[in-house]
């Protein structure tokens, strides 16, 4: 019976599912990593900057008994992204699930007028390019019955002012998202995006005053911020193995659109 129970362990092991998820860092990104973990996913904790969280995240999810691996790359930088494909495949030997929630909301939201170039194309090389560099990687390379998650924004339907170049680059990720998922075709890999509405993350926070953020979270019916892990728990719905969800975007947003 020991036998069997070590070739049972090392079957589970071999065939434990892996997830990619960028921007894992902090905030939504972690969420999800840690989320997954704990469905039993090894997960490669994508980061740019923050190697120090990368790997306190990484440590929480072994601390629980998962698998998990910090990779550093830039999405906008299409050799990173291969890169980090290659890391995902050499650690644990495929990739099932493709989470795309690297993404830039700078903290000054001017209109379209004072909008400078540079801010627009940083938004585009992360939010769109980076995204793009990610889904053609997994078109290619992703086991089939994968499921890949793409970042959208609640911000698209409310058409908030301030927001337009954002919400530009997230609708271009819609876009993407649907027709996607009609290309992959026989692949059995289903291709959805989640937009969130405000959630409390740094990224949302930084140069809100207190006014703003209490205003923004009694917009929606619940009258709260999202949290992180509510968003991590929509992920989690969309990336479950036999989904007939495919080619959407789910508003993840408490109502508020």
């Amino acid at each position: 019976m020991s036998n069997q129970s070590s070739e049972m362990n090392n079957q589970a092991s071999t065939e434990r599912q892996v997830a990619i998820v960028t921007g894992a860092s902090r905030g939504i990104g972690a969420a999800i990593a840690q989320r997954l973990a704990a469905d039993g996913y090894a997960v490669i904790v994508n980061y740019a900057g923050g190697a120090r969280e990368a790997a306190q995240v990484v440590a929480a999810i072994e601390g629980q008994g998962g698998r998990a691996a910090a990779v550093q790359a830039d999405v906008a930088d299409p050799a990173a992204v291969r890169t980090l494909f290659d890391a995902a495949i050499e650690r644990f030997g495929r990739v099932d699930v493709l989470v795309n929630n690297a993404g830039i909301l700078p903290p000054a939201l001017p209109h379209v007028a004072d909008t400078d170039d540079a801010t627009f194309d940083r938004l585009f090389a992360v939010n769109v390019k980076g995204t793009f560099n990610g889904l053609r990687e997994a078109a290619t390379r992703m086991a089939h019955g994968g499921r890949i998650v793409n970042f959208s924004t609640s911000v698209v339907g409310l058409a908030l002012p301030g927001y337009a170049v954002y919400a530009a680059t997230k609708a271009a990720v819609e876009t993407m998202t649907n027709i996607l998922a009609k290309e992959l075709r026989g692949k059995g890999i289903t291709v959805n995006a989640i937009a969130p509405g405000p959630t409390a993350t740094d990224l949302f926070l930084t140069g809100k005053t207190d006014e703003q953020v209490e205003r923004l979270a009694k917009m929606a019916p619940l009258e709260r911020l999202g949290q992180p892990e509510d968003i991590a728990e929509a992920v989690a719905f969309l990336v479950r193995p036999g989904s007939w969800v495919n080619g959407q975007t789910l508003r993840a947003n408490g109502g508020i659109v």
